[in-house]
């Protein structure tokens, strides 16, 4: 189970790459447009919904954007965002805990920060994602059909 939520290199007991090319590796990955991201805003453009995307001037520069309704979308690495890390905190070291914490601890932040706002958050998770993708863009899509509703005219 654990192996599945940590990437490869960081499961291995010893790092095989010098510094500068963990650097190198580490540097590629990508912070926004990841592929879950990208097949989750495909998805809700084939299903007629129009979106902003890492709109700066909210908190956390949420993945997707959907004003009129005031809801927002983050799609979450396991690994990166620290699902269920208490329960494998103790196998990385200690600036993967540090690191990985800081994300949670802001990934909080900016979700009570938008909530006080007056938005509706949706954290779709990549094992989410993975086991049933339909009912993670039914969730969004209800999401943002009932906001539509909620709306005074």
């Amino acid at each position: 189970m654990l192996a599945r939520l940590l990437p490869r290199s960081i499961c291995l007991m010893t790092d095989n790459l010098t510094p500068s090319q963990r650097r190198f590796c580490m540097s590629q990955i990508k912070g926004k447009d990841t592929g879950p991201e990208k097949a989750v805003r495909s998805e809700l453009h084939r299903r007629g919904l129009r979106f902003r995307k890492h709109v700066a001037t909210l908190p956390g520069r949420p993945d997707v954007v959907f004003a009129t309704s005031r809801v927002v979308v983050f799609v979450d690495g396991d690994f990166w965002h620290g699902y269920r890390f208490p329960a494998w905190e103790d196998k990385v070291s200690d600036f993967w805990k540090v690191k990985i914490g800081k994300n949670r601890a802001r990934d909080a932040r900016n979700h009570r920060r938008l909530r006080r706002q007056g938005w509706t958050v949706i954290r779709l998770w990549q094992h989410q994602l993975e086991r049933d993708f339909d009912a993670c863009i039914d969730r969004v899509v209800d999401a943002v059909k009932s906001g539509e509703r909620s709306r005074p005219i």
